[in-house]
């Protein structure tokens, strides 16, 4: 590859890391054709972005972002996709949806992992990255929270009134 060729595609790569919040690396080695044309399928069904990259090149994109990526220099060895997404919790929820029948030992496994500003580097990290909750999911468990006293005092006033109107009926009725 031509040096203007690799500055297009670390330009390109950097890009995309600005737009996503979440970078997960995965070893895809040894996935066949079909297999990974699934993958990609999921992916995008799922508003994941799924690029297969050579190390140096993304080592030279993340370079150029903010914020120190050292943490992932150790795992950038071997074939290597890089799933963005802004969903914290989304490439997890996929990589364990693919390799389901494998109990998370199947490709692509997690290599390591940039969400929420923390570094997860192993794939015995999955189980924990699939349990974060995105903003959404975060926002809606406040909601809730929020909701239920509201709820309880409506629910009370009116059960209240069902009693009084039964009591003052059955005293009518006397």
């Amino acid at each position: 590859m031509r040096k203007e060729d690799k500055n297009i595609v670390i330009a390109q790569l950097s890009e995309t890391i600005k737009q996503y919040s979440n970078i997960y690396l995965t070893d895809v080695e040894a996935l066949d054709a079909e297999t990974t044309s699934k993958l990609r399928a999921l992916c995008f069904k799922h508003d994941v972005k799924l690029v297969v990259v050579k190390n140096s090149l993304l080592k030279k994109a993340l370079s150029l972002n903010e914020g120190d990526f050292s943490p992932f220099d150790e795992v950038l060895k071997g074939s290597t996709a890089a799933m963005f997404s802004n969903i914290a919790n989304e490439p997890a929820k996929l990589i364990q949806e693919f390799t389901k029948g494998t109990k998370g030992l199947g490709k692509p496994q997690l290599k390591a992992a940039y969400v929420q500003e923390s570094f997860y580097i192993g794939a015995e990290n999955l189980d924990a990255l699939v349990n974060i909750k995105s903003k959404n999911e975060l926002i809606a468990d406040i909601i809730m929270l929020l909701e239920s006293p509201a709820k309880n005092v409506i629910s009370a006033l009116q059960s209240a009134g069902q009693t009084i109107t039964g009591v003052l009926t059955t005293l009518e009725k006397r």
